[in-house]
């Protein structure tokens, strides 16, 4: 019985797919909306298979540097190697393909709702991820199944011989049990016909505003292997500082050894209280330690840190305030967490024990609380606080987000929201380590609540016409 609804399927996907891109061409806006979401997911140049390639146009349309298509119609492959012959089309059942590509990302879309045991697929899928591929798969909304099949009555839509109609918690608990996990889901596309005006308002506003959202007809789910890193790493430590004079030798005092090698790297921000003399006594007061001093160039946290993380030497970057208002004797805690690969972007988080007075200020506070759920909202990752200044990354995926700057530019003088965003953008999962927020010993804060928090909104606002309403 298995083998004949499998035929069936087969038949069905090869006697349609000279009808393919004429279906494409009728639900025009669907598919541009398809290719746009995949286009924004999957940096440009990056390695990248799908499995159900069908005709070749998704893949095409996320300009891979090496793009590899799948699929078992070898009539649909036909008509894909004439469209687009600098990409690699084979033919092959997905469940048993093989690849020693090392592929950058895997695009699964559309593919689900057909497939007779998708647990099978999934358990496939192992052989062929390392840590860091990331599964993209698109699927329609469950709820919209009888609209849908009416569509497919009246030849309004192509009709499908099988349909697994799979809730988000179907596809993170098939993904749970063949050891992946989601990153983050986003909806699009609330109504499927372009129509000027009502397009802007229906699906670039409402369908991304909660509960719309909830209604819209596509799910894309963004997804990763959950493997083991099984070595240690080498550890630069960023420390950027400005009128920080008493806490320097602290940073090194109070941090733990762990890592296979531990790099101190001192920022200096033109400081009026001998914070760079400090720097220098330090250096030579602890010769067995690695510790780098350099003065930045040019103004903002941002700044200093791109500046101490573009001269680092270890596997891993940490960026460690220099008011250790984070206490430095946490720092073991976020390396595990990469280590042990919880996340691919460790974020610190100071909301959750009990923070005293002088060490958060009821307005400083909000302004955390509100950031934490509005990014949430943005970036489709839970994120509690976003404005801990502790922050951890493999430096191969900071290269990344440098590379890909360009896409939000240089405009947070802070470095937080910077580094969250482009972590968001590359689909790094992004996990918090909670930590006690203590008072400073030294000094007094530099940030001042009403105009930065201003300019912290301003640039909330700007990412978000950037990442979610587009």
């Amino acid at each position: 019985m298995e083998l004949k609804e499998e035929e069936i399927i087969h038949d069905y996907f090869e006697q349609t797919a000279p009808k393919r891109d004429l279906w494409k061409r009728r639900n025009r806006f669907y598919q541009r909306t398809i290719e746009r979401r995949f286009s924004f997911i999957i940096p440009t140049g990056s390695v990248v298979l799908e499995l159900g390639c069908s005709t070749g146009d998704l893949l095409n349309a996320v300009k891979p540097s090496k793009g590899i298509g799948v699929d078992f119609s070898k009539e649909a492959l036909s008509i894909a190697r004439k469209k687009y012959p600098h990409l690699t089309f084979v033919e092959a059942n997905v469940l048993d393909f093989k690849t020693e590509e090392v592929v950058d990302y895997i695009i699964i879309s559309d593919v689900l709702a057909s497939l007779w045991d998708i647990q099978a697929f999934l358990k496939h899928l192992r052989n062929y991820v390392h840590p860091d591929t990331k599964i993209i798969i698109s699927n329609y909304n469950y709820i919209w199944e009888p609209i849908l099949r009416l569509g497919e009555f009246l030849r309004l839509k192509e009709k499908s011989p099988l349909q697994n109609w799979l809730s988000v918690k179907d596809v993170n608990n098939l993904l749970y049990l063949e050891n992946f996990e989601i990153i983050k889901v986003e909806r699009k596309l609330l109504f499927p016909k372009y129509i000027p005006l009502l397009n802007w308002i229906v699906n670039t506003v409402l369908a991304n505003l909660p509960f719309f959202n909830s209604l819209c007809l596509i799910q894309f789910i963004t997804a990763r292997p959950v493997l083991p890193l099984s070595r240690e790493y080498s550890v630069s430590i960023v420390i950027p500082a400005q009128n920080e004079k008493g806490n320097i030798e602290n940073a090194i005092k109070r941090t733990p050894s762990f890592g296979l090698h531990q790099e101190f790297i001192f920022v200096e921000g033109n400081s009026s209280d001998g914070t760079y003399e400090e720097m220098l006594r330090v250096q030579k007061a602890y010769p067995q330690t690695d510790v780098k001093v350099i003065k930045q160039t040019g103004k903002g946290k941002g700044n200093a840190v791109r500046e101490g993380f573009a001269i680092a030497s270890g596997d891993i970057l940490m960026i460690l305030d220099a008011d250790l208002t984070t206490p430095p004797e946490d720092m073991p805690k976020f390396y595990e967490a990469l280590c042990c690969n919880k996340g691919e972007f460790i974020n610190g988080c100071r909301l959750v024990y009990p923070v005293k007075k002088e060490a958060m200020r009821f307005l400083n506070f909000l302004g955390n609380k509100f950031f934490g759920f509005f990014f949430s909202f943005l970036l489709g990752q839970r994120l509690k606080d976003t404005l801990c200044g502790t922050k951890v990354l493999f430096k191969k995926d900071y290269e990344k987000i440098s590379r890909n700057r360009h896409y939000f530019g240089e405009f947070d003088p802070f470095g937080d929201f910077d580094l969250l965003f482009g972590a968001a953008k590359l689909n790094l999962k992004i996990t918090e380590v909670i930590v006690r927020y203590q008072d400073r010993e030294y000094g007094s804060t530099q940030i001042n609540r009403f105009s930065h928090g201003w300019l912290l909104l301003k640039m909330s606002l700007f990412a978000a016409r950037k990442i979610k309403f587009r």
